[in-house]
């Protein structure tokens, strides 16, 4: 077998076959690598492997074309029927031989990420899941052209019927769609030879062990076959012809049925064991938070979603069935607007979109409407939309919550003072913790509502009344929870500050500079602070927090009992506030300046009282932008605050799943980097191949 294998392997490169496929196989995978990764910056190799799976409907008949069929031609193929070696291992060698040719390629592939990595951050998990998935694919695709092979002498035939059979499971998927829009006895026949369906799951990071088994399957098959094919002529000249070709066309149908079976077996098992998420933001897995919730269930939750199960949303419908999955309580039902028109409007008034849920649990009910399954971001240039992230967890956890939880908390946002009014990812977060959020302007209101169970101040730009200050002074001596953010002004807010200074937290007048290269963004009044570990930080803890025109803040450092102070975000030694902020002129260090280090965040706990007040000194980084610069985790540290100030027994069932994003961000590559890759890769790689692979036949032809 050994032999066989070496002979084989060496055969391919000592003619142009072997270097061909090799050239060309480089050649068109760094074309799209030069396009998609190296020059637009994605850091996803899948898209340039899934742009050239197309190739091997032309590489693969030419590579397995002659493996067998040259020899019948020749009439060496006897030596084949008259071996001691068996045919099995003969066809085994053989397909390793070419399988090697092939994995020489991918292992010049698997450098890509490598590369990239240079330039950025790269998802390793998603990319190697992507190879695997590729390299699978293509094994398949020649143990599919080494049968075709054993099945004529010519080698034209071979490759035009290879070409035939490749490209019906190319365009399995698609010819399935024009039979039928949904699952028939037919289509789902057809499907088992769908050869694309695992390539596509696993080029998006999920490794699927369905799709892992299929692959090993199918090209196990075709190898049989490819043996029964070649032993049917051994017995050819036999007076039992008849019997021994039952015989062998028995054998072929009874592994068709196998794997068909062992398929089916596979596919039937839990998601939640054949699929692992390889993504960077973890797509589709099912996060801890989710299946404790879902595990603890006592109540049975209903999940209706507004589609026909045959063109549901993939994704989404995969999603629904991992919850479905991990706990007996939650069941899935697909409602055919077709046949159900108004059922949804038992539930809301409104019109949903196609693929939108309803969970329901007694009496309580909560639509999610399909629009706010994905996230998208406008590029106002060319005003053209893109999906940036998947937010099917998060949307059906907090429904799962709410229809559970008869209990509302309600949050209420202080108005009336130029606050800033929550929007965005953080009035989603609200929204996600089940919480009623509500406006409350003081001035109309005797006292904050004996119902509130946290108040959001966020950044006020002008000052309280005195009035105001004691109404919140009142609601925190009674043992009330508050969020408050502070926005520098030129005026001084007398009556705001009073609220803080109860607690004896007193605000530098001005803005914090930070001279620390580490602790700043671009810009040094964009703050990267310290993040001191704590359970409201303990989600971004390892991360940055991005705080832009904090001011500086100080507490007592000598606890008196009563009152504990613990410090969330600091700035660096090297941080100063600058007073005279409206005659800056640059960020260095001038008189009157105070140094520092300062508190721009912090939590204090009234033991006596209970009152909760946390403060973080920069209201910009509750906003979108600021939110963006460090991937959500400025909107992470706010839903950990809110849930702190509900309390212990609320805040485990104020679970938020954050939206999971589908890209990082760009690499970062100069041009001139850009254009020499693509000289050596696309241009010099293959041919050097393809002219070392002339050189050698035009060698051997003179010989």
């Amino acid at each position: 077998m050994r032999a066989v294998f070496k002979r084989e392997f060496l055969a391919c490169f000592q003619s142009v076959v072997g270097w061909l496929f090799l050239a060309a196989t480089l050649a068109f995978y760094y074309l799209y690598f030069y396009v998609y990764n190296m020059s637009y910056g994605y850091p996803y190799i899948s898209y340039s492997l899934n742009a050239m799976s197309f190739l091997f409907l032309i590489t693969v008949p030419i590579l397995t074309m002659r493996v067998l069929a040259e020899e019948r031609h020749a009439k060496t193929d006897q030596l084949i029927l008259t071996a001691p070696v068996s045919v099995g291992k003969i066809v085994t060698a053989k397909y390793l031989a070419l399988a090697a040719v092939f994995s020489a390629a991918m292992a010049c592939i698997s450098i890509s990420p490598l590369l990239l990595a240079r330039f950025g951050t790269v998802p390793y998990g998603e990319s190697y899941t992507a190879v695997l998935g590729f390299w699978l694919y293509g094994l398949t695709c020649i143990a599919i052209g080494t049968f075709v092979s054993s099945l004529t002498e010519s080698q034209v035939i071979s490759a035009v019927l290879s070409f035939a059979l490749l490209f019906i499971g190319y365009m399995m998927d698609g010819i399935t769609q024009l039979i039928s829009s949904g699952d028939s006895f037919l289509t789902s026949i057809m499907n088992c030879y769908n050869l694309t369906n695992g390539l596509e799951r696993m080029s998006n990071g999920e490794l699927d062990l369905t799709a892992v088994v299929y692959y090993i399957s199918i090209s196990a098959l075709f190898l049989f076959l490819t043996t029964q094919s070649i032993q049917k002529r051994r017995w050819s000249a036999s007076v039992k012809k008849l019997g021994l070709g039952i015989f062998h066309a028995g054998f072929a149908a009874a592994a068709v049925v196998f794997v068909v079976v062992l398929n089916l077996a596979a596919g039937a098992l839990p998601s939640t064991i054949t699929n692992i998420d390889c993504t960077a933001s973890q797509l589709y897995a099912i996060t801890d938070d989710t299946k404790n919730i879902l595990s603890s269930l006592n109540k049975q939750v209903d999940l209706y979603v507004i589609v026909d199960e045959a063109s549901q949303d993939e994704q989404l419908g995969t999603t629904l069935k991992k919850y479905g999955e991990l706990s007996s309580k939650v069941k899935v039902t697909y409602m055919d607007p077709a046949v159900s028109p108004s059922f949804y409007q038992k539930y809301t008034q409104d019109r949903i979109s196609m693929n939108s849920i309803i969970a329901v649990c007694g009496e309580r009910s909560k639509v999610i409407d399909y629009s706010s399954i994905y996230t998208t971001s406008t590029d106002y240039q060319t005003y053209s939309t893109q999906t940036t992230g998947y937010d099917a967890e998060g949307q059906l956890t907090s429904a799962i919550q709410y229809v559970t939880n008869e209990d509302l908390q309600t949050v209420y946002e202080i108005t009336g003072h130029g606050e800033t009014a929550l929007s965005g990812g953080f009035k989603e977060s609200i929204e996600k913790m089940n919480l009623n959020l509500q406006s409350l302007n003081l001035i109309e209101a005797e006292s904050v509502p004996e119902d509130s169970e946290a108040v959001i101040i966020n950044g006020p730009v002008s000052d309280f009344s005195k009035d105001d200050a004691d109404k919140i002074i009142s609601y925190l001596n009674d043992g009330g929870k508050v969020l408050v953010t502070t926005m520098y002004m030129a005026e001084e807010m007398e009556q705001f500050t009073r609220i803080l200074e109860a607690y004896e937290l007193h605000l530098e007048g001005g803005i914090v500079i930070e001279a620390s290269d580490g602790n700043f963004y671009q810009n040094p009044l964009y703050l990267l602070p310290d993040i001191s570990y704590d359970t409201i930080t303990a989600g971004v803890s390892d991360e940055y927090i991005c705080a832009p025109y904090a001011q500086g803040l100080t507490y007592p450092k000598e606890e008196d009992g009563a009152v504990i102070y613990t410090e969330l975000l600091s700035t660096s030694d090297q941080a100063f506030v600058k007073k005279d902020v409206q005659n800056m002129t640059g960020f260095d260090k001038e008189e009157g300046d105070v140094d520092g280090p300062f508190t721009v965040g912090i939590a204090v706990t009234d033991t006596k009282t209970q009152a909760q007040l946390i403060v973080y000194t920069s209201a910009a980084m509750f906003s979108d932008s600021a939110d963006s610069i460090v991937s959500g985790n400025n909107s992470e540290l706010f839903t950990a605050a809110v849930s702190s100030l509900a309390g212990e027994q609320q805040a485990s069932s104020l679970i938020v799943i954050p939206v999971k994003e589908y890209t990082l961000g760009t690499l970062a590559v100069s041009q001139g980097t850009v254009m020499m890759t693509g000289l050596f890769t696309v241009i010099a790689v293959p041919a050097v191949l393809l002219l070392s692979g002339i050189l050698i036949w035009l060698k051997r032809r003179k010989a």
